[in-house]
């Protein structure tokens, strides 16, 4: 849906949930803004580029980051737009209670930003889809309480 291509490569032997969380492990330690990308993916017909990426953020989030997000209910903050979505989620540990949460922001989004004809919804739920299949993926990988506060489905009404 959101590429037009129905066939993908993988990007790398390292393009995994598992060294995604790894990584955010190591990084968490420092409690400060990180970022990583998991993985990019070129379909063979187009020249837009889909990335998959993290964001490690030292607090919790603030609201949407801009005014052209539809705010979405999933985890802390969630928003889409015809290009990309996140979803923001708390990451806490049964065994460490008196440690705050890491907050954690899943993306999936277009480097070449068409806006397309027609109806925007499919290709909103989409973008949703996949940053919410992310982020529970690696909530899950990380062992977050309660995954994280992400339910199985995503949420694609927007909230009011």
């Amino acid at each position: 849906m959101i590429t037009g291509d129905t066939r993908f490569a993988a990007s790398g032997k390292h393009s995994t949930v598992a060294d995604a969380a790894e990584e955010l492990t190591e990084k968490a330690t420092y409690r400060n803004y990180e970022l990583g990308d998991i993985c990019r993916i070129y379909p063979d017909v187009s020249t837009n580029e889909l990335r998959i990426r993290w964001e490690l953020m030292s607090s919790a989030p603030k609201g949407p980051s801009s005014q052209r997000f539809t705010t979405l209910p999933m985890g802390e903050d969630a928003g889409v737009t015809h290009d990309m979505a996140y979803v923001t989620f708390a990451c806490g540990h049964k065994d460490q209670p008196d440690s705050s949460p890491d907050y954690i922001s899943a993306w999936a989004e277009a480097t070449v930003r068409t806006r397309p004809e027609g109806d925007e919804r499919p290709l909103k739920n989409a973008y949703a889809t996949l940053a919410h299949s992310f982020a529970l993926a690696l909530a899950k990988e990380l062992n977050c309480d309660d995954n994280g506060g992400l339910k199985p489905e995503p949420a694609l009404i927007p909230a009011t």
